[in-house]
């Protein structure tokens, strides 16, 4: 798949980082569009608060999560398997937009509502078994803007960092997340919530 394609008129940044693969839409929706999508996905969404084990004691999820697919496919992470929902309308044509770009196809959609900044994600990459060998990620933000770190596995050095707008994409090829790890950490600025759409494909 060529992420560079001259076809993609949608202005985008790709960082130049080892071992990875990643391209940052800040405007891929209009404000507009964020903020009907936003307002419609949190109202048809039937959130859940999963619980998560950390060194053998139970804590409830930093955040609610949903996830959705075209296949009946079952997703693991952290201990915590999830059952899909069908795609709704919404979701669908979301991802449509996406794969135009992208040139990838997805089957599944993990959805994540940061209620404000004391809701975050740990440190962690999307390798799960499910997903493949390098895997395919696609972003979405819609809401609050909020801080995404990246680190490398191997070198503890290379970090990055990307503000996560409202409306924005963010694609993650290649070996990235073989090499990478990222995060969405905690911030007592952040006062409003922010929808995350992770479109991915499982196997």
């Amino acid at each position: 798949m060529d992420l560079f394609s001259e076809a993609n008129k949608r202005e985008f940044i790709q960082f130049s980082l080892p071992d990875a693969t990643i391209l940052y839409y800040p405007s891929f929706f209009s404000s507009e569009e964020a903020t009907h999508y936003f307002k419609i996905i949190s109202e048809e969404t039937p959130w859940k608060h999963d619980t998560i084990k950390v060194f053998g004691k139970v804590y409830d999820q930093p955040r609610l999560t949903a996830l959705y697919s075209s296949e009946n496919k079952s997703y693991r992470y952290s201990g915590i398997t999830m059952h899909p929902l069908p795609f709704t309308k919404t979701l669908s044509a979301i991802k449509s937009e996406i794969e135009t770009v992208s040139e990838e196809k997805f089957n599944t959609v993990l959805l994540n509502l940061y209620r404000d900044g004391s809701d975050s994600n740990g440190w962690h990459s999307d390798d799960e078994k499910e997903l493949g060998v390098n895997p395919f990620i696609a972003s979405v933000t819609f809401g609050a803007k909020r801080t995404f770190h990246l680190r490398h596995k191997q070198d503890k050095h290379l970090k990055h960092k990307i503000i996560l707008e409202n409306g924005s994409l963010l694609l993650m090829g290649g070996t990235t997340q073989s090499f990478w790890q990222h995060q969405i950490p905690k911030s007592k600025r952040v006062t409003e919530p922010r929808i995350n759409l992770t479109f991915r494909s499982l196997k």
